[in-house]
């Protein structure tokens, strides 16, 4: 079973991130799960929305069998953003088995990338689905952005890895194989050509878009070799 871990809205413009909080929660979850990966996803941008930066939610992506282990997760990583929680900030959290996620969910999240959904839809959608969601402080906004990313995630084809295998120690100029050792499932052109061999330039570390269930590493030729394509 694939447990996924959504949170969103836990920072204000001055502090970490949440995609930072959400890397700092899976490492500890880590020590007791099998991590698998951790995704971001991009909600509306739009006026009416409050947001600190970009208006994106982070997923925590977690293979475990174990029963109970959803609810043991949600009080974990709600101990955890709560030690750690922003004056300011208005944190949601999400868990929820892939059993689960229904379509319902799905369609949320899509939603909330193109336009604006509301706290009282996510809480009534969460408590349907027998899904774990909650406020953890101020306005409780990032309710909408956990389900939605939880949602986004199930979906296998939405968002990009920031966190995978041991793609964030790679820097600079890198092999194909050693993309993909580092946990990228396939590098691709954007027109769907495998590319087997080379050197990529990589902007930072390589940031897999999440499609059909893989972490796929979209790339552009750059002279004699290639260049990475942030998607998702």
């Amino acid at each position: 079973m694939t447990i996924y871990l959504g949170i969103d809205d836990t920072d204000t413009r001055e502090s970490r991130g949440t995609g930072r909080l959400a890397r700092a929660i899976a490492a500890e979850l880590a020590r007791m799960y099998t991590v698998t990966g951790v995704t971001r996803h991009q909600l509306f941008v739009h006026p009416a929305v409050p947001y600190t930066s970009h208006n994106s939610s982070a997923v925590i992506h977690i293979h475990e069998e174990t029963n109970g282990a959803v609810a043991e997760i949600f009080e974990t990583a709600k101990e955890l953003m709560l030690a750690d929680f922003i004056e300011g900030s208005d944190p949601g959290i999400c868990v929820a088995g892939d059993r689960k996620i229904n379509g319902d969910i799905t369609h949320f999240g899509l939603a909330a990338k193109t336009s604006i959904v509301t706290q009282d839809e996510a809480r009534s959608l969460a408590r349907e689905a027998g899904i774990l969601l909650e406020g953890l402080g101020g306005t409780e906004d990032g309710v909408i952005g956990a389900l939605a990313g939880v949602g986004l995630a199930a979906s296998g084809n939405d968002g990009r890895f920031v966190q995978k295998g041991t793609i964030r120690d790679l820097r600079g100029n890198q092999t194909i194989a050693a993309i993909l050792n580092s946990g990228v499932d396939r590098v691709m052109t954007r027109d769907g050509a495998a590319v087997e061999e080379g050197v990529v330039a990589l902007r930072k570390f390589p940031k897999p878009a999440c499609v059909g269930g893989k972490a796929i590493l979209y790339v552009e030729a750059d002279g004699e070799g290639y260049r990475d394509i942030v998607v998702g």
